[in-house]
């Protein structure tokens, strides 16, 4: 099991999305900025009302989608 560098959690270890408290609010900078250019480098266009847990999905998605770990 790989721990997160920025955090220090394994990926089990991070509570999923769907049960965020906050998920429902839009992203965070951080997030679009990421999902910018994640999605830049997938080819694909983001829809402007993702929300906080939709954002932390793509993005998981979209780093698997282009090889970033």
């Amino acid at each position: 099991m790989t721990n997160d560098a920025n955090t220090g959690l394994s990926g089990s270890d991070v509570p999923d999305p769907a049960t965020w408290r906050t998920g429902d609010e839009p992203p965070t900078h951080r997030q679009r900025a990421y999902l910018e250019t994640l999605a830049k480098e997938a080819g694909e266009e983001l829809p402007d009302d993702l929300t906080k847990a939709q954002a932390s999905e793509k993005i998981d998605e979209l780093r698997e989608e282009t090889g970033r770990e």
